[in-house]
């Protein structure tokens, strides 16, 4: 006879069918890993020159208000400087500042002190994400960080370093070299991708994080958030994307909800669909582009988080997942 009491309730059912989804759904992707082909690039043929950059003074205007999207008027802390408790993996969202820069910000002006100078722009496009950075002056003298964001219109490029005590012996003024190698990389054995600001020390670190191309010939890499192009502001319409940022605005509630960019910290690894970054910054259905997370937020109406481009593709040859551990903390800080 059949016993009642035996009978299995239907939460369990319910649960063990979601674990096995779960389970399926790890195991294709684990496959596909398995799968992936490793990106080839043109590193042999990449060269590596020093840059020079000075630890940037902070900078405020006259007067030093910042005009909110909402009409609010507020002083921040703002560019420049060395920011000891905002760093790589920090929020870029929850904090009393305005276009923030993590850990050390450099800049070069040259001799004509410009941040337009022909210095300042060999700096800025030169430095790539990811690359070795040597302390030449100051007490924190042969100490070495990482190349973590760049920032447009201040001309500015940001670097982290591993111990962040050493920081705290810094001082603006102090001078780095910056082992700058990267640019002028191409991908070798993936069409409609194309790269930009990345490091071949990135790109190792991204590799062995997961990235590679899938046996469809698509870029596959993880990414910690998605966003969509229609909410992308300040550095729209650039010619292009081998320095400077672009911004990611978060005055829609509703969208900020939904794709959780509440979460965004410095550091991070994200996709913004539908944006071109070929020749410029465009909307364009269907494109996909990588980049990285380097200032924080802003009240600035068309401004907020900046985002430095790694890759882009017109025809959308990128797929990509989500992956909490998406970060430069992750990745090169470890």
């Amino acid at each position: 006879m059949y016993n009642k009491s035996l009978r299995i309730p239907d939460t369990f059912y319910k649960f063990f069918l979601s674990l096995l989804f779960i389970c399926i759904s790890l195991s294709h992707i684990l496959a596909q890993g398995d799968r992936l082909i490793p990106v080839e690039y043109n590193k042999e043929r990449l060269v590596k020159m020093a840059v020079i950059g000075y630890i940037a003074e902070a900078r405020l205007g006259d007067p030093p208000y910042r005009v909110g999207a909402d009409g609010s008027i507020g002083i921040f802390p703002a560019t420049g400087s060395i920011t000891y408790n905002f760093r790589t993996g920090d929020t870029a969202v929850d904090l009393a500042g305005d276009h923030v820069e993590p850990a050390v910000t450099l800049y070069n002006p040259g001799p004509s002190d410009d941040r337009r100078s022909a210095e300042s722009r060999a700096f800025n496009v030169l430095s790539c994400i990811g690359n070795d950075v040597r302390v030449l002056t100051g007490d924190a003298k042969d100490a070495m960080g990482v190349v973590i964001g760049k920032h447009g219109g201040s001309e500015h490029v940001m670097v982290d370093f591993k111990n962040p005590e050493v920081m705290k012996k810094m001082t603006p003024g102090d001078r780095m070299q910056v082992y700058a190698w990267g640019t002028g990389m191409e991908l070798l054995n993936v069409n409609g991708v194309k790269v930009m600001n990345m490091s071949p020390q990135l790109m190792e670190a991204l590799t062995k994080a997961g990235m590679g191309i899938t046996p469809e010939g698509k870029l596959r890499i993880n990414v910690a958030l998605t966003i969509p192009a229609k909410i992308m502001g300040s550095g729209i319409g650039s010619d292009h994307v081998h320095s400077g940022d672009y911004d990611i605005q978060l005055f829609d509630e509703k969208i900020v909800e939904k794709y959780d960019l509440h979460k965004l910290r410095f550091g991070d690894i994200v996709a913004i669909t539908d944006a071109d970054h070929s020749y410029g910054r465009i909307y364009r259905t269907g494109a996909v582009t990588i980049g990285v997370v380097t200032h924080s937020k802003s009240i600035i109406a068309g401004h907020g988080p900046g985002f430095t481009t790694l890759f882009t593709s017109a025809e959308g040859n990128i797929e990509f997942y989500t992956d909490p551990e998406a970060n430069l903390k992750y990745l090169l800080l470890k």
